[in-house]
């Protein structure tokens, strides 16, 4: 599987709106397209932030894809949007403990390493990050999104609830640092953002 995040930052007063078209019009244009197979939209309300994760059966698919939605992106999240940026990755690891639900919390962790380290990272999220993560309260889904040729990486776990999304927060810390240092990685970026739809199919 393959992805497409799209991280927007603006007026947290015009985020509503963008998140209204980006679930209405966005989404019909996304399942109009061949291999699609799901996405997530994820916002941070009180900053202004929108992060969108779109996810397809292979690279080529994706890459189709953009070619209608650069026309459409811009368009979709106006007047919202003051930075945008498109990113894509390969979906390394996908583990589902039980589906998301709306109104559940995401923690995404940004990381950067050489990319001759691409398979340790890898490796090192599936055999320590997947199941150590597992035992905590309200884990829905762990994710590695991973692009090799530039050495960046994309953690997302997927809580039920925000309430515990906060209380893994001490767990998670010691995990991260654990992981990070395993996989010879540098933690560039941590974030939290409500679920507000996330749905993908992997049948």
């Amino acid at each position: 599987m393959f992805v497409r995040a799209v991280y927007a930052t603006g007026d947290p007063a015009l985020l509503d709106a963008a998140i209204r078209s980006v679930n209405s019009e966005g989404r019909d244009l996304l399942e109009e397209r061949p291999g699609y197979r799901g996405a997530g939209v994820f916002a941070d309300r009180e900053l202004g932030k929108l992060l969108t994760v779109s996810w397809w059966e292979t690279e080529e698919a994706r890459q189709n894809s953009d070619e209608v939605m650069r026309e459409r992106r811009r368009g979709l999240l106006e007047p919202f949007a003051g930075t945008m940026a498109v990113a894509n990755y390969e979906a390394a690891v996908f583990h589902e403990v039980r589906h998301p639900r709306h109104g559940g919390g995401l923690r995404v962790t940004r990381m950067e390493f050489d990319p001759r380290d691409a398979d340790l990272v890898v490796d090192t999220f599936r055999a320590t990050v997947v199941p150590r993560s597992e035992s905590l309260p309200g884990l829905a889904e762990t994710t590695l999104l991973i692009d090799r040729d530039r050495g960046r990486a994309m953690t997302g776990s997927l809580f039920l609830d925000r309430a515990s999304l906060a209380a893994s927060r001490a767990a998670v810390a010691g995990l991260r640092h654990a992981a990070s240092a395993k996989a010879h990685a540098d933690v560039v970026g941590l974030e939290e953002f409500e679920v507000v739809h996330a749905d993908v199919r992997f049948d």
